[in-house]
């Protein structure tokens, strides 16, 4: 009830003038549409980079939790009852390039539906090629749904809807040549389909530059490095 800022929404969204570029004396905080609203930018300096001149930091590409970090990922895997495994041929929707990440590793986090749905350059690199791959809408692991449906089933399934949902693929060759091809992968989750990329191949980009943005809903997203590369996480 009461719309986007009605008292519910408001104490889900606390401190929301403070962090994003708004007015709270217009109408809906100035928002002209819900897609206006839900792509809302940080006010300047909420998302800092840390150690921006530091080549072996990776940041966080999104505002999100982490689901699983998973090394030795495979070509392709078999979903089956023991887990949902990733397989870079469909994830990565049959790139040449899924070769040279063959037996490294997929970080997964997930990005609620009220917080910040904008990507950011994980590292400091050029673009190699970017990719909208169409996808399904609701879809959900076969063993998160039987016999008894769960409510849950979509958030539970992440790393199955990797090879199966709407998604973007940004593929960047990092500065560092330590960590080498990378890619991010914004997944869309239940109703999202409209992801938006806003770098192109061959453009030059810089650790927490925005990249690109989800449009609605929860989604979720991957970062897929070669075997090539350490990693070591904090979080």
């Amino acid at each position: 009830p009461d719309g986007w800022f009605g008292p519910i929404a408001s104490q889900l969204m606390p401190n929301f003038a403070e962090t994003f570029v708004c007015d709270p004396t217009k109408p809906a905080y100035g928002f002209t549409s819900f897609d206006a609203f839900f792509t809302r930018l940080f006010r300047p300096g909420l998302r800092p980079v840390p150690t921006p001149d530091d080549p072996n930091v990776i940041i966080s590409a999104c505002e999100s939790q982490v689901d699983q970090i998973v090394p030795n990922v495979q070509a392709v895997a078999d979903f089956n009852l023991k887990g949902q495994p990733y397989s870079l041929e469909n994830m990565l929707d049959g790139d040449p390039s899924v070769s040279q990440f063959i037996g490294g590793t997929v970080y997964q986090a997930f990005l609620s539906a009220l917080k910040y749905h904008r990507w950011h350059a994980p590292v400091d690199g050029t673009v190699v090629s970017t990719k909208l791959v169409p996808g399904t809408y609701y879809l959900e692991s076969p063993f998160e749904g039987f016999p008894n449906p769960d409510p849950a089933a979509q958030n539970n399934s992440q790393p199955f809807i990797t090879s199966v949902a709407a998604r973007a693929l940004i593929f960047i060759k990092a500065d560092n040549p330590a960590i080498g091809l990378m890619c991010f992968v914004a997944v869309g989750m239940a109703e999202v389909s409209s992801c938006q990329i806003e770098v192109t191949p061959g453009q030059k980009i810089t650790k927490g530059q925005e990249i690109g943005m989800f449009h609605f809903g929860g989604s979720t997203h991957c970062l897929v490095f070669g075997p090539q590369v350490t990693l070591s996480w904090q979080v």
